[in-house]
């Protein structure tokens, strides 16, 4: 069984991190963000290297890791305005990106110190409870994030609630196929089960529409380099929707990218209706892990979610969560070398 290993304090509180190893993979994770801090995947000849993007030390990651590889909530991406409408009662939450509220405001759960319930040597669950309020959502959350090595690697997050309110929790981890801190993913090949997507304004707020990829950027549907067709200099910051079929594990096929190079392939489904896919525009020589610089497109995220404004837009799948109701999210990573 891995033991957890203290890195540091913020706020007065210890951070520990966590080893899980098993079929041919190894994880890090960490109690700051219930945060998935390395990914060791093998290569076509067997080598390992570290495909998720991250920092080599506490201070790192609290000074350049917002987000990076985190459980992201109580409502993962955007609400416009911060605000939306629940039973009639107007809802205002923290704004915390000029005036709009992003993966759950200024101090969301990606700042959160999550506690271990229980660990193994090939799985960890994380727990952690949001009081009515906090960031202005109402009810009292209860939420728990697990990471499981079972053949591949399972990411499922749960939470429930004592009273009506929004949720959608997303892991925001950027994956790098070739390794972390070996240059851009633009070569990098994506495949996205994706038929339709959400075009949003020049704040990133969703429009409203959900339109068609054919002719456009957006059309992943079959297997195409990262940085073939980009909709503009920033590159990618869309939800797209999914829309295969689900199985009888409530999973649908996501999508599957593939580093031409080392031949790393992964393939992710997930109960969830979208996949906001996100370039790492922002990256500017970020300091990463092992002396690494990250440039722009250093690695994408592929997080998988109820869209983007759900609250305030009723024909999108809704992010609502009632008391007695359990809402649960399952991430699953399969990696076939080539």
């Amino acid at each position: 069984m891995s033991t957890p290993t203290p890195i540091g304090h913020t706020g007065g509180h210890e951070v520990q991190a966590i080893t899980l190893e098993g079929e041919g993979l190894r994880l890090k994770l960490l109690t700051w963000g219930a945060r998935l801090a390395e990914l060791w995947v093998p290569d076509r000849w067997g080598s390992l290297a570290d495909i998720v993007l991250g920092h080599d030390s506490l201070d790192d990651w609290q000074t350049h890791g917002t987000y990076v590889g985190a459980t992201c909530g109580r409502y993962g991406n955007r609400i416009a305005g911060g605000r939306f409408t629940l039973d009639g009662r107007v809802v205002q939450l923290d704004q915390n990106e000029a005036a709009q509220h992003l993966h759950g405001g200024g101090h969301g759960f990606d700042l959160k110190i999550w506690e271990i319930e229980s660990h193994s040597s090939t799985h960890v669950t994380f727990t952690t409870t949001s009081p009515d309020g906090e960031m202005g959502y109402p009810g009292t959350l209860s939420a728990r994030t697990t990471y499981r090595i079972d053949d591949g690697l399972v990411i499922e997050m749960e939470a429930t609630t004592d009273a009506p309110t929004v949720v959608n929790l997303v892991n925001h981890a950027y994956f790098n196929l070739a390794g972390q801190g070996a240059g851009d993913i633009l070569g990098q090949k994506l495949q996205v089960e994706a038929g339709f997507y959400v075009p949003v304004d020049d704040r990133l707020i969703p429009t409203g529409e959900v339109l068609s990829v054919t002719g456009t950027p957006f059309d992943f549907r079959a297997l195409r380099t990262i940085g073939q067709d980009m909709p503009g200099e920033g590159g990618f910051d869309h939800n797209l929707c999914l829309f295969g079929p689900v199985g009888q594990n409530g999973l649908r096929r996501c999508l599957q990218a593939v580093d031409p190079a080392s031949g790393r392939r992964m393939r992710l489904s997930t109960t969830e209706p979208g996949v906001q896919l996100y370039t790492g525009a922002h990256f500017d020589r970020t300091p990463g892990k092992g002396g690494a610089h990250y440039p722009r497109f250093a690695g994408f995220a592929a997080e998988t979610q109820r869209f983007p404004d759900s609250p305030n837009r009723p024909q999108f799948p809704s992010a609502r969560l009632d008391p007695g109701q359990t809402y649960r999210h399952v991430m699953r990573f399969d990696f076939t070398p080539d």
